[in-house]
């Protein structure tokens, strides 16, 4: 069988930085030497990200960024019943039907006072994807769904990232302070979804700022009230992880401004990396330590 390679592949496994010949510039689009300082183009400094800048890009850009979540969250919540699955089996309401165990989630990075007071910091993100019932699952599965795709095509796919990672972190920093115990959910990354559109409507102004600024607004205060209403909510994540999103959108800036930049697709590597080291944490924390 024939095998094709690209005209930018410099012969080395691709995870390892690439220390020749051209990549991608980011912001324009045009090739550079991949340790040019900056682009001989548009001037972005350092557009090959100091040689990593080809495996960054495929690692960001391979798949939809809404899946990933969606699968890392499906992988927690099926091995958090399997880890205790009688009292899951047990009789429930529609709320809290197939719903873990305490213990279960515990051993996987559930968040709140209780794990602050042993100080694991890592549970501020795994938390992010774990989840109490598989309503509650399915419930913040359609809503990353939904706004994802929406924050990625006004802020760009590393933007995206920080804003969910930081968002739903600064929401459990909020909770974890005023004293809720034990608490899981996407939630904070989603009000944090909903704080990035609601920064872009104000920032893009004109009707089509007006109008992004409304639908999604009156999202935000819809889910914020219900949650009002229904138990066990954790409105302290809710309003930390609005004011997140927001805080972080206005700082990144969206695309209608500036094109994404290196420093943004660094962070967002970093927000993967200290994800996958918050469950190794965990998992270490859980079942080994």
């Amino acid at each position: 069988m024939m095998v094709t390679r690209s005209p930018l592949y410099d012969g080395g496994p691709a995870v390892f930085r690439k220390k020749d010949g051209a990549s991608i510039c980011p912001s324009c689009g045009k090739l550079n030497s991949v340790d040019a300082t900056a682009c001989l183009y548009c001037g972005r400094r350092n557009p090959g990200l100091w040689g990593f800048g080809p495996a960054v890009g495929r690692l960001l850009g391979e798949a939809s960024f809404g899946r990933v979540v969606t699968g890392i969250c499906i992988a927690a919540y099926v091995a958090s019943l399997l880890l205790d699955p009688l009292p899951a089996l047990g009789p429930r309401g529609p709320f809290d039907f197939l719903a873990p165990s305490a213990r279960a989630l515990d051993a996987l990075g559930m968040t709140g006072a209780y794990a602050w007071g042993f100080g694991r910091w890592w549970t501020l993100f795994t938390a992010i994807y774990l989840h109490g019932s598989l309503l509650h699952l399915l419930f913040n599965v359609l809503w990353i769904h939904q706004l994802a795709p929406a924050v990625e095509e006004l802020y760009g796919r590393s933007r995206l990232i920080v804003i969910f990672t930081g968002a739903g972190g600064l929401g459990f920093v909020v909770s974890n302070w005023v004293g809720v115990a034990f608490t899981i959910g996407a939630s904070g990354s989603i009000f944090g979804l909903l704080g990035a559109m609601v920064c872009y409507g104000r920032s893009r102004g004109g009707t089509f700022g007006v109008a992004i600024l409304r639908q999604y607004g009156q999202w935000a205060l819809v889910l914020f009230v219900m949650g009002f209403l229904m138990a066990g909510v954790n409105n302290y994540a809710h309003a930390g992880g609005f004011v997140g999103g927001y805080l972080t959108a206005t700082i990144l800036g969206h695309k209608d401004r500036q094109r994404e930049r290196g420093a943004e697709h660094l962070a967002a590597m970093g927000a993967i990396g200290l994800t996958v080291l918050s469950f190794a944490l965990a998992l270490w924390t859980g079942f080994v330590h």
